[in-house]
């Protein structure tokens, strides 16, 4: 990794100049700004103290990865600049030095080091961290076709389609999961807190404690007494849960389990083919085949019993087969959307067609998600309810039995 290197000089019109220039050495410095055409008049070695925390987290091998909003930008960028007639090489090196993430800075480096080789830019990105098989292989397309900057134009437009998805879904599930956390606390500072307050008053009293009150008793006594247990089996319970779902093994009975959820099963399924049909028509449209195509969608995938029957659709149709049958087949298909898919095969506009379908299947999974939303609230506010209802009737019930006998 090199070192940042300020210099002070003068070009060959003798204009004054100031910057920063990145080398291994002082030499190497000399040399790159002597290529720009500046004369060195002071050249500034980088203090030993002065240490890009980022930069040296990422050379340990100690920083995350770059994600989607960063890969998303520089998609942006690079597109604007081939748009602009600029060459690719010069187009990264610009963009490398003006990144800010550190792990996306270097990755760009990498890849301005490839391409100087010798290597093409897909070449130069493959197997680079944050540049998936679907990515690569659409700039492959793109290099090939001589469209490159529409290409990742076209990238750009599907992963802000994808991410848009992901975070309606997201936070459709937070306003609930944080009613629940919120529900739990009221309810362990009730049992824990509040309930013996009224436990020692009616032993106290000697009067005879019906059954929902006891019933509320025994669970405050149980808070009270596993509390300390319950915390670290919960967080050991989540974590191992977390890891099982992750699993060879559990992530695809995890997957089916989701696909037949109620209310989330439906999310599940037409937000999963909505990136399924946009994947596909995105490789189609960059001229990439429909076997190649359909091959990497597979690999993009998430959900593992989708990657599945889509396995068998790639094979139907390596066959000799339309793509049509095979999709018919899948349980979970509507049939109007294959309907669809047929036209779109025939008069050979596909690629059009599972732009169409894509469109629909996000907007009905957004329409699933506001149902589910207008669902699981008032769900969770009535169960709320009635979990302190009952604390408060058990309480106070043989209290106004006292006060009646």
């Amino acid at each position: 990794m090199g070192k940042m290197y300020k210099y002070e000089g003068v070009t060959l019109e003798g204009r004054k100049v100031k910057g920063e220039v990145e080398a291994d050495n002082l030499r190497e410095a000399k040399r790159d700004i002597r290529k720009k055409g500046v004369r060195v008049k002071k050249l500034i070695a980088p203090n030993p103290l002065d240490i890009d925390l980022g930069m040296f987290l990422v050379e340990k091998g100690l920083a995350s990865a770059f994600g989607l909003p960063e890969l998303m930008r520089f998609t942006r960028q690079l597109s604007i600049l081939i748009n602009a007639g600029v060459p690719i090489l010069e187009s990264l090196e610009m963009l490398a030095k003006q990144e800010k993430n550190p792990s996306l800075k270097v990755v760009i480096k990498d890849i301005v080091a490839k391409i100087g080789q010798g290597k093409s830019l897909h070449d130069a990105m493959l197997g680079q961290k944050g540049f998936s098989n679907l990515y690569v292989s659409l700039v492959k397309a793109g290099e090939a076709a001589g469209i490159l900057d529409i290409i990742l134009n076209k990238l750009n437009e599907f992963m802000e389609k994808q991410s848009a998805i992901k975070k309606k879904i997201k936070g459709a599930l937070t306003y609930p999961t944080i009613v629940c956390v919120i529900g739990f606390g009221v309810t362990w500072g009730l049992m824990v807190f509040v309930v013996p307050q009224f436990v020692s008053i009616l032993e106290s009293s000697n009067q005879e404690i019906p059954g929902i009150t006891q019933f509320v008793m025994n669970i405050s006594d149980f808070f009270q007494n596993y509390t300390s247990i319950m915390i670290p089996a919960a967080i050991v319970g989540f974590f191992s849960f977390s890891h099982y779902i992750k699993s060879p093994s559990g992530k695809p009975q995890w997957d089916r389990f989701t696909m037949k959820a109620p209310l989330f099963g439906d999310i599940i399924i037409k937000g999963g083919l909505s990136g399924v049909f946009r994947t596909l028509a995105t490789m189609l449209t960059a001229g990439v085949p429909l076997i190649e195509s359909l091959d990497i969608c597979i690999g993009t995938m998430d959900n593992t019993q989708m990657a599945k029957d889509l396995a068998i659709v790639k094979k139907e149709v390596e066959r000799g087969k339309s793509i049509t049958e095979p999709l018919g087949r899948i349980r979970y298909f509507p049939d109007l959307v294959n309907q669809m898919v047929k036209v779109g095969e025939s008069t050979g506009n596909l690629d059009e067609m599972l732009i169409k379908i894509a469109d629909v299947f996000e907007e009905e999974t957004g329409e699933a998600i506001d149902t589910m939303t207008s669902l699981i609230e008032p769900m969770i506010l009535v169960g709320l309810g009635g979990v302190i209802g009952t604390v408060l009737v058990a309480m106070y019930l043989p209290i106004f039995m006292s006060a009646g006998g």
